[in-house]
């Protein structure tokens, strides 16, 4: 299953050359899988409270194009494996039916000591 979150390029997100800064689509990413879990019914707040967050443990990006101020932009993240401990994700950012931008990110659960904890059962559950 992909989840996917339409964003749209403002002025604050591109640099002096008006394309977008390449930071940004770590930023756009990020918000992707922030809304993906809001919408699996994963609260991270209580997870916090339970002394677990979600980390990137491991990212590797491509881009492969530039967007300019605002343009129309869909980020797609869909879930490749699931572990014990980690979640393997790719992630692509499209400007119509163009991939601009793909990258592959490993999350993990760390404890509020910075350990790898091992993934809440619940949270296995949803992704299976």
């Amino acid at each position: 299953m992909t989840h996917t979150l339409d964003i749209r390029v403002y002025y604050e997100d591109t640099d002096m050359a008006g394309i977008v800064y390449y930071a940004n689509y770590l930023k756009y990413i990020e918000r992707a899988r922030s809304d993906w879990v809001r919408g699996l019914g994963i609260d991270q707040r209580v997870m916090k409270t339970a002394g677990q967050v979600f980390v990137v443990r491991r990212l590797e990006a491509d881009y492969l194009a530039s967007a300019h101020l605002d343009d129309e932009l869909v980020v797609e993240t869909e879930v490749t494996q699931v572990t014990g401990a980690r979640l393997i994700m790719e992630q692509v950012v499209k400007r119509g039916a163009d991939t601009i931008f793909h990258a592959i990110v490993t999350v993990v659960v760390v404890s509020d000591t910075g350990q790898v904890a091992r993934m809440p059962a619940n949270i296995r559950q949803l992704l299976h």
